[in-house]
């Protein structure tokens, strides 16, 4: 197994119990990755502390394996993750569950203007940087086996979002996976290659998620729903209004200033994105149907490669346990 896996994974269990000992309080800390997603309007506004009555604590994460890292030692209860961090992460026994798809994955596999590659077989003896033990990450090494490219015959750099973008810059490496907004801000000088759509579409489909300390829900049955409920509606509002999501229009503005992002980039890069509706989240799509469901399915899947890879010791029988369909449909009964 990796360093860095052991690093992540390794913390105490124990330790990420503390999770549950708010349960007199009505107190959150939530692990958020600076990412394009309707969620952030009720961030800003805050409409989540309005419909939970709760204080949240935003903990802002360069990536979802330091979120993992947060829950672990306890110090965040509920995180934005990718399907590979969360994976790794359930699958050395954090007691942790899935209760929404953010979004299906959405990064890319960047190459550099003048890089000289043109195709995937390109990449060979070139320098790739991607967030270690992110979706991203996954992504990066099914693409590879699925182009009969060794990693041996590649250098993999460990590099956060905001590093790749200054890497780029200095020209120190070659192409990059990564997601918004590193990705518009590199691809100013490159282009994509391939998308994790793309590579979802060879069976290995990815995604984004909402993950919660089981404690924590057992101890405050009454916050998820309603988070989550304030989560579908401003899905509902981003599908219901995309056209009215302008440069110079609040909902965009609002976008832009939080993630720090030039207002002009967020309505394209948003477009191309996928936001689950509240009735694809709770179908056999994504949340429901037990082991049969998309993200059952992806858990397993995903920590199978990640232990042919040697990044985690051993795959579950079944993941079901870590998926949580309960609250999003009591979150649906609540928004009818």
């Amino acid at each position: 197994m990796s360093k860095f896996y052991k690093l992540l994974l390794s913390v105490s269990l124990a330790l990420f119990a503390v999770g549950s000992t708010h349960a007199e309080s009505k107190e959150v800390t939530i692990g958020y990755l600076p990412v394009l997603n309707p969620w952030v309007i009720p961030m800003v506004d805050k409409t989540f502390e309005k419909e939970t009555g709760y204080k949240i604590n935003w903990k802002q994460f360069d990536s979802g394996a330091s979120v993992i890292l947060g829950m672990s030692s306890g110090a965040v209860q509920i995180g934005y993750a990718g399907s590979s961090p969360s994976a790794a992460a359930i699958s050395r026994g954090v007691d942790a569950s899935v209760v929404w798809i953010m979004t299906t994955s959405q990064e890319s596999l960047a190459v550099r203007n003048g890089s000289g590659i043109l195709a995937p077989q390109d990449l060979i003896g070139k320098k790739i940087a991607v967030p270690f033990v992110s979706t991203a990450h996954f992504s990066t090494m099914f693409a590879l086996q699925q182009f009969s490219i060794k990693p041996t015959q590649v250098t993999l750099l460990n590099m956060q979002p905001q590093q790749i973008a200054a890497a780029w810059e200095r020209g120190d490496i070659d192409a990059a996976f990564v997601w918004d907004p590193a990705l518009t801000k590199i691809l100013e000088s490159g282009k994509v290659l391939i998308t994790s759509e793309v590579v979802s579409s060879w069976g290995k489909p990815t995604f984004d998620g909402l993950l919660a300390n089981q404690g924590f829900l057992k101890n405050h049955p009454d916050f998820m729903p309603k988070f989550l409920n304030a989560i579908s509606q401003s899905y509902a509002d981003y599908e219901k209004n995309k056209d009215k999501w302008t440069v110079n229009s609040e909902p965009v503005k609002k976008v832009a200033h939080f993630l720090g992002m030039n207002a002009k980039d967020v309505p394209t890069a948003m477009a191309g994105m996928t936001f689950p509706s509240i009735e694809q989240q709770i179908s056999c799509q994504w949340l429901g149907c037990g082991e049969k469901g998309g993200v059952a399915r992806a858990l397993k899947f995903t920590s199978e490669f990640l232990k042919e890879q040697k990044n985690v010791d051993k795959v579950l029988p079944e993941y079901t346990k870590y998926v949580d369909s309960q609250d999003a449909t009591l979150a649906a009964a609540k928004g009818k």
